[in-house]
């Protein structure tokens, strides 16, 4: 089993790259939904199957994850969907209100799919809670996909596939490790909203916001250190000034470091989580 993600990822990995350059060759846009499909799955059906076989109880079975991954990916997206267009607003709070309403749909969903769960514990939360963010994730990344492929130019191949690599790169500490953190926190509850609970809820909410966040925060902070007086004029008068070079540098630094940092946090969580899991059920078994 734990050789099988890496088969899994090569496999489709070799079928989606192939299926890129037959697609660009011919011209044949049949074959963009497959582009679409594979790159968006492919790294979330990899890191299931890798969670899958890092250890889990019998309550978890391949059904069980067929469920969250398909059922609660779905629900999730949908149930973001709905609120989002109901709730948000052009707003300073956008994004915290963007990390609250989709942490919150997947926490449902993961309720939902495990209502029938009867034992309880940290390990298979954290599986199944990172199964239904990596459902979201691929469902989620296929519509971002698809959107990427229509520019003023007409249809962009190149486009749709640099945004699959992109997500893809970055969906291992995304969706799915904050759903893993919560659904560890809700399994160890027992499966009810308790404060621990609610508050990791808003912990991982919070991650959210910042990383969806981070490019705004990174123009922010650019600006407040680089900024030049003739910037700030065009911006008072609501102008968009031009940007040196260097302005450019610090804002991809300044970008990226805070992804790593959100990303390290969260995995820190996470360490932290099936740590205290493992050494709780050590206690009880001596």
């Amino acid at each position: 089993m734990k050789a099988l993600w890496l088969r899994i990822f090569l496999t489709g990995l070799v079928l989606w790259l192939a299926t890129v350059v037959v697609t660009a060759w011919t011209g044949n846009s049949n074959l963009v939904p497959t582009v679409v499909l594979f790159g968006s799955f492919l790294v979330p059906v990899t890191f299931v199957v890798w969670a899958y076989g890092r250890g889990r109880s019998p309550e978890v079975t391949v059904e069980r994850l067929f469920v969250a991954f398909v059922v609660g990916g779905v629900l999730g997206v949908l149930g973001a969907s709905l609120l989002e267009s109901w709730l948000l607003r052009p707003s300073v709070l956008v994004y915290v209100l963007v990390g609250l309403i989709e942490e919150g749909v997947k926490l449902a969903a993961l309720i939902f799919v495990t209502r029938h769960v009867a034992r309880r514990v940290t390990r298979d939360g954290v599986v199944l809670g990172a199964t239904v963010g990596f459902g979201f994730a691929a469902f989620e990344s296929a519509g971002y996909a698809f959107n990427a492929l229509f520019t003023a130019d007409g249809l962009s191949l190149t486009q749709l596939v640099e945004t699959e690599v992109l997500r893809g790169i970055l969906t291992p500490v995304g969706h799915g490790l904050w759903t893993a953190i919560t659904g560890g926190a809700l399994f160890r509850a027992g499966g009810r909203l308790t404060g621990p609970v609610l508050l990791t809820y808003l912990g991982v909410s919070l991650l959210h916001a910042l990383w969806d966040s981070m490019s705004a925060i990174a123009i922010a902070v650019t600006l407040v250190l680089t900024g030049r007086p003739w910037q700030f004029e065009l911006l008072r008068i609501g102008r968009v000034p031009h940007v040196t070079d260097w302005q450019v540098h610090v804002y991809t630094v300044l970008n990226w470091t805070g992804l790593i940092v959100i990303s390290l946090v969260a995995i820190g969580w996470l360490w932290t989580t099936v740590a205290t899991d493992r050494r709780d059920r050590g206690i009880l078994s001596q």
